[in-house]
């Protein structure tokens, strides 16, 4: 059988790449990459899944993809959908299996020099007290109302059981609680993974990371998200475990019923959605706001022990280090948004799956302090380059449904890093370029290893350059601890 062709893509400007409507599709598709990017993308054929996403009920504006993009279930990975609330569909491919995936950073009082001679230690007491690894385990033991509460309240009920501040809760995307929760919708089997796994990295791509300020971009939002070049960070990168696996699970096998019943004529069965107006899509809707709940929730908590950590370790008081959250966003959710589409507010059901928010100056979601500047966007890139911090621009409100990219990309898939990593002692290589690491598994290490992944850098000028986010800091990691 032959392979399918290739999508033809016309080249807009240097940033944008784009999929004419033709067939069944509703709307173009655009990409954003550069020319270097492009030939990348078009190797996995996740174009193909751009365009196949066009094709979904309700699509507004366009069937979009950030530079970081890659194939995914049903949706790319660096897929960004707008649906009509109304007329729209709900797609559990397009959120991803690890609902509210997302990044938190925290900064501190410290500098590069204060680290140095406690930086070994701090990674090992770092990796030894906060549990990673596949199917890890937390020390918290939840009784079912208590879960049930965590899902309903998100952050909150962990800021009022001890797990931080208010101040948490006023940098955290959506009060780090989504409304609309309802745990009532989310299966048993769900439940039981979710409960033991509270307070955990988890495993793959997900990681806590001690870093520093290498180069600041724009000195007056870097003054406002108070960052300062040579000042130590950490960055945080976690979800919503197996509880949001297994919300995914349930929901695509009850959507690809559906779509037996409904005359949706889908490029792609991996695409199963309903109208968000359907019980279906509502009951999705609720368990996935739970399950997002629960990540804040677990971000939350990773982020209090880690501050105990570098208490216990550096013997300084909370205030002498001063580890302030400056803010957490995710990259793996469905949310009701109003945007304006060809001139007029609209109520959209906005899919983002390996992609951020990134809401420009004056956007009545944003938390005081950063209003007159735009959100901050967390970028991680991969263990061994750098990450960034950008902000969001009105540029995005008006192209991507205020939307930017997530990370760096995968450049090979798991199975490709690990046979190119055999043998190789990762470990020391990137002790010798200064970051320490560790991780729960030598696989984990190898199918993360840099070069796994697309340069940051590249990605995030690309989005920088199309005004889609600007560029505030870059962070270089110091040390690293992996599930």
């Amino acid at each position: 059988m032959s392979a399918p062709e290739r999508i033809h893509l016309e080249k807009i400007d240097e940033c944008r790449y784009r999929i004419p409507r033709s067939g069944k599709m509703r709307v173009d598709g655009i990409i954003y990459a550069d020319a270097n990017l492009i030939r990348n993308i078009h190797e996995d054929e996740s174009p193909r899944q751009v365009a196949n996403v066009a094709h979904l009920p309700g699509i507004l504006g366009h069937s979009l993809a950030m530079p970081d993009i890659h194939w995914g279930y049903g949706f790319p990975i660096g897929g960004v959908a707008a649906f009509d609330w109304e007329e729209g569909v709900v797609s559990p491919g397009g959120v991803g299996y690890d609902i509210n995936c997302g990044t938190r950073v925290i900064r501190t009082n410290l500098m590069t020099g204060d680290l140095r001679p406690k930086i070994r230690e701090l990674v090992q007491a770092l990796f030894q007290n906060i549990p990673s690894g596949v199917g890890s385990k937390g020390t918290l033991r939840l009784s079912a109302p208590e879960l049930r509460r965590v899902l309903r309240e998100g952050s909150t009920w962990a800021v009022e059981n001890g797990y931080g501040t208010p101040e948490d809760l006023e940098r955290t995307e959506d009060g780090g609680r989504l409304e609309g929760a309802d745990p009532s919708a989310i299966s048993e089997r769900a439940l039981e993974r979710g409960r033991p796994q509270l307070g955990t990295l988890g495993s793959g791509n997900h990681f806590l990371e001690v870093g520093y300020v290498e180069e600041i971009y724009d000195p007056e939002v870097a003054r406002i998200f108070g960052l300062v070049k040579d000042q130590v960070t950490v960055f945080i990168h976690s979800g919503s475990r197996g509880l949001g696996y297994q919300v995914c699970d349930d929901f695509l096998k009850k959507m690809g019923e559906r779509v037996r019943h409904l005359d949706l004529d889908l490029p792609d069965r991996q695409l199963a959605c309903d109208y968000v107006q359907s019980q279906t899509a509502q009951d999705y809707l609720a368990a996935m706001a739970a399950a997002a709940n629960y990540a804040w929730t677990n971000r939350q908590m990773l982020m209090h022990w880690t501050r105990e950590v570098f208490e216990k370790v550096l013997q300084m008081s909370p205030k002498d280090l001063g580890m302030h959250l400056i803010y957490d966003v995710c990259h793996n959710i469905a949310k009701r948004e109003t945007h304006i589409v060809e001139g007029k507010r609209k109520e959209v059901c906005v899919h983002r799956k390996g992609a951020t928010r990134a809401f420009g100056m004056g956007h009545s979601a944003l938390p005081e302090i950063y209003r007159n500047v735009g959100q901050p966007v967390l970028i991680p890139g991969d263990m061994g380059r750098y990450s960034y911090i950008l902000v969001g621009t009105q540029g995005a409100m008006e192209q991507t449904f205020g939307s930017t990219c997530h990370g760096a990309g995968r450049l090979q898939s798991r199975t490709q890093a690990k046979r190119s990593s055999r043998g190789r002692p990762l470990h020391r290589e990137l002790e010798d370029r200064g970051i320490y690491v560790m991780a729960a598994s030598r696989g984990t290490l190898a199918e993360e290893a840099p070069e796994a992944y697309k340069d940051v850098s590249e990605v995030v000028e690309v989005v920088h350059r199309a005004g889609i986010s600007r560029k505030v800091a870059k962070l270089r990691p110091w040390g690293v601890i992996k599930g």
